[in-house]
């Protein structure tokens, strides 16, 4: 067989295989900016790219915390005194009625997938060079089999794809499971809300031993941390463990 490399022409082929690649990836792009045009969440202009979510200029204004893995951000802090973290951050600041809380909307009640995964490898990318991203595997919060198959996809798993594919650290779902079907914990206090998930998760039958490993938990938003909570107790009362928690939003 004739290598590229004892050809004299070699080089001049390879050039004219990856010219011709990127020109094929370039017309798929279009082609499917065509057929299924897609605009921007926030503002409603065409995304150059159809796997995007946002447009440049609104992902350049998404209200970031900057809270990376600074150890007394207020996300972390929520949790003092509560259960013994190894650190918490989130990614976003959702207020109430912000042009960017459709995001979360769109993943948890419209059916728009890719939301997650695009916030995913955000939060991925603020990971990257924090001691976050040296943890063993991601741990997405768990729903409930009736809630999940109503959806028909976890939100917080798909988010923790995102960031596995930013970060590399492997996704595990089979370790913690949600045994008790709650309605919308909306408008529940701290106290209500930890009350209605105490007790609600469980791990798994023959989940593998997690003793000396770093978890990164990951949910879509934190607001009082009550199921966090629970989640890292379950977690941290079976196995001698880190447990490390970061969300997209926080409110």
């Amino acid at each position: 067989m004739l290598h590229a490399d004892c050809c004299p022409h070699g080089p001049i082929i390879a050039d004219l295989i990856t010219l011709t690649i990127k020109m094929v990836r370039r017309w798929l792009t279009d082609l499917m900016l065509f057929l299924f045009p897609a605009n921007c969440l926030v503002c409603g202009s065409r995304l150059p790219v159809p796997v995007d979510v946002l447009c440049p200029g609104c992902e350049y204004r998404l209200p970031r915390t900057g809270y990376s893995d600074r150890e007394n951000n207020p996300v972390n802090m929520i949790f003092w005194g509560r259960v013994q973290l190894a650190g918490a951050t989130s990614l976003l600041w959702f207020e109430k009625g912000s042009v960017y809380q459709s995001m979360l909307h769109e993943l948890k009640y419209r059916n728009n997938r890719k939301t997650g995964l695009y916030l995913g490898k955000l939060l991925g990318h603020e990971l990257k060079s924090t001691r976050l991203a040296l943890c063993d595997m991601i741990i997405p919060v768990p729903l409930h089999p009736r809630k999940r198959k109503q959806r028909g996809y976890n939100q917080a798993e798909l988010i923790a794809i995102g960031t596995s594919r930013i970060t590399g650290i492997p996704v595990e779902t089979g370790i913690l499971l949600r045994i008790l079907h709650h309605d919308s914990q909306t408008g529940m206090g701290r106290y209500e809300r930890y009350e209605n998930v105490a007790g609600n998760f469980k791990l798994a039958p023959g989940a593998r031993d997690l003793t000396d490993t770093s978890i990164l938990l990951i949910d879509d938003i934190v607001t009082t941390g009550a199921t966090l909570e629970a989640c890292s107790i379950t977690l941290l009362q079976r196995y001698r463990c880190q447990v490390y928690i970061a969300t997209v939003s926080c409110a």
